[in-house]
């Protein structure tokens, strides 16, 4: 093979790299904008703008599609162990950002149920968690972008921040029904909607995880606190 041949075969892989990445930021991006979008509904009580982040849910999904489809044409040129790490974190994390997507959706279907009952003062407890989650989504995004590690271990130990609003936000609904039985079906959506927000940080730690796999293989990661009590009550 001529130099000039083999630098056309590696340019040509690098841009494909380069495009893969480009396109899983891209599909992160949208999906931290529809969770935004969802927790504006929320506050709002806008049932019109909830049903077009549902359907914008699609177009995430069909951008995972697409970057699963560029992720078999890089496997199929032979990578190398490094570019290897790249594929398998692109198709890990790009599912990650599609799960984040369904939540996001979810946030905003469920929104149209609880405008069906009296305004509850918990939802800016709901925003809070939802804004902590968006965050750790962006910055997750970032470190993936510039091989963060450091970002990236950061994100992976601020899920407890979640967790713990969650868990606050989890047991002020309870007492809140328990005070007062009209209230339980509103709080009940409320709590649904918690847990996928709590599920969305979960899944950005997922993504910090693949990062630190990316850059550092196989070397084991540095334990983390876990803060999620809902449990020992009986979470959804």
């Amino acid at each position: 093979m001529s130099t000039q041949m083999h630098d056309h075969i590696v340019k040509s892989y690098d841009e494909e790299q380069r495009r893969l990445l480009n396109e899983t930021l891209r599909m992160g991006e949208m999906a931290a904008s529809q969770l935004e979008a969802a927790l504006d509904v929320v506050q709002r009580r806008d049932d019109k703008a909830a049903e077009r982040i549902i359907a914008n849910d699609e177009a995430i999904d069909a951008l995972e599609l697409e970057i699963s489809h560029d992720v078999m044409k890089l496997a199929l040129r032979g990578p190398m162990a490094r570019d290897l790490r790249e594929i398998l974190s692109a198709i890990r994390i790009a599912a990650d950002i599609e799960r984040i997507g369904d939540y996001a959706a979810n946030v905003a279907k469920r929104s149209t149920a609880l405008n069906l009952s009296p305004p509850l003062p918990h939802i800016s407890g709901l925003h809070a968690i939802g804004t902590l989650a968006v965050q750790q989504l962006r910055d997750v995004l970032a470190a993936y972008r510039d091989n963060n590690i450091e970002l990236a271990q950061r994100v992976r130990a601020r899920d407890a921040e979640i967790d713990i609003a969650y868990t606050a936000l989890f047991r002020e609904l309870l007492t809140y029904m328990m005070e007062d039985a009209r209230s339980i079906t509103g709080c009940t959506h409320l709590l649904f909607m918690a847990k996928n927000i709590e599920r969305i940080g979960d899944h950005a730690t997922n993504i910090a995880e693949n990062v630190w796999f990316l850059v550092r293989g196989e070397e084991l990661l540095p334990p983390r606190e876990k803060r999620d009590d809902s449990s020992t009550t009986g979470a959804v």
